[in-house]
């Protein structure tokens, strides 16, 4: 036990070696007075420039990631990688160097993430990448992300506080709790409207975009194509000749394709719901990105609306039985205006995402073209008053 307990000591004082401190006292001043005052990454690359911040970054990202792959490889008990992770995470919020006042833990977070949970943390990497071009907020984008890891700990796993799963599900608990208490100060400032935002850049505009236009384009072509080809062809096939038990095996192999149905619309939906609102913020003064949003916002609600509705189409098909009438009569008068409710729902979600479809010809135009045209209109007036 001796072990162990020396070895979690090692990976606090390994994570608790505060990178950013040390490359801005190499530079000359202390970090903790400037700029935000975190001698984190963000902070480091905002005074120093980005090469340094991605610098800062890797190596709080390696305090993360090195004492939980070293455990997972020497250790026999399936609880050191885990408690090793935690430590080095803890060392990073509370060194012991600079009097337990350190970081906000997202890179060495994401370091011990990634070596426990590399699939759960490479979806939490993309909300993060996601959040961050379309808000040009750093913390926020962290705040999300730390959330987006447990919710999705959550929904791939079927128990998981059960005992194999409960220590990794602790875990991530733990983390998004601490990274939340960690940014309390950025959130009171991101009520306020007071937080720092990335400068715009032509990259970050056309990462927005480019995001925007493919969860666009992916949720138009499900919901297309899963209403007017994949539900069509099902019935077509199984339901030969027309009788309610055909009806029931086409509606059941529809049902079966609901679950991934209502993923990718909810993925693409938020996707383009957020990717939008950041276009709210690039161009204040063009109506359409409001529009937008309200009209992919509308929508992803109808997806939300869409699921207990189809949840109740499918326990209704169970009673919709010749059988059963005698015992539940009007079963299949209200089996049929359920499902009528929900396919109204589903016309409705295919109509605004045409409609935003429709819209994403009107995207954010990038700083050079808005320069250059800003500078076309200012010229004849720079001659007329020369």
């Amino acid at each position: 036990m001796i072990l162990p307990v020396v070895y979690l000591i090692g990976a606090y004082l390994f994570g608790s070696v505060p990178y950013g401190f040390l490359i801005a006292r190499w530079h000359g001043f202390d970090i903790r007075a400037k700029g935000s005052g975190n001698i984190g990454a963000t902070n480091v690359g905002r005074l120093l420039g980005r090469k340094w911040g991605v610098i800062v970054f890797v190596l709080d990202f390696c305090k993360g990631a090195l004492p939980v792959l070293v455990a997972k490889n020497v250790a026999d008990a399936d609880w050191l990688p885990v408690a090793a992770g935690a430590a080095a995470f803890l060392g990073h919020l509370f060194p012991v160097w600079l009097e337990f006042r350190g970081g906000k833990g997202i890179a060495t977070g994401a370091g011990v993430v990634f070596m426990l949970l590399p699939l759960a943390s490479l979806g939490a990497l993309g909300v993060w990448l996601v959040v961050l071009v379309s808000t040009r907020y750093v913390s926020f984008a962290s705040i999300v992300a730390a959330i987006a890891l447990t919710g999705i700990r959550f929904l791939s796993v079927a128990e998981p506080f059960a005992p194999p799963q409960r220590i990794l599900t602790l875990f991530c608990l733990l983390a998004t709790a601490l990274v939340l208490v960690r940014h309390a100060g950025n959130i009171w400032r991101l009520l306020q409207n007071r937080e720092n935002q990335l400068s715009e850049s032509a990259l970050m505009t056309t990462a927005s975009k480019v995001i925007h236009v493919l969860a666009l384009g992916l949720w138009f072509g499900t919901v297309v194509f899963f209403t007017f080809v994949v539900a069509l062809v099902v019935f077509q096939v199984l339901d030969t000749p027309h009788t309610i038990y055909g009806a029931r095996r086409a509606g059941d192999v529809v049902g079966a394709i609901f679950p991934t149905y209502f993923v990718i619309q909810g993925v693409c939906g938020l996707l383009a719901l957020v990717t939008s609102l950041g276009f709210t913020r690039t161009e204040r003064e063009r109506k359409i990105h409001r529009i937008r949003f309200y009209v992919l916002a509308l929508a992803v609600l109808t997806v939300v609306a869409a699921w207990p509705v189809n949840q109740k189409v499918h326990e209704l098909r169970g009673r919709d039985n010749p059988l059963m009438e005698q015992s539940n009569p009007g079963a299949h008068e209200e089996f049929m205006r359920w499902h009528g409710i929900a396919q109204s729902i589903n016309l409705g979600t295919i109509i605004l995402v045409t409609a935003a479809m429709g819209m994403a010809a009107a995207l954010p135009q990038s700083r050079k073209v808005m320069e250059d045209k800003e500078a076309k209109v200012s010229e004849p007036e720079a001659q007329a008053t020369g």
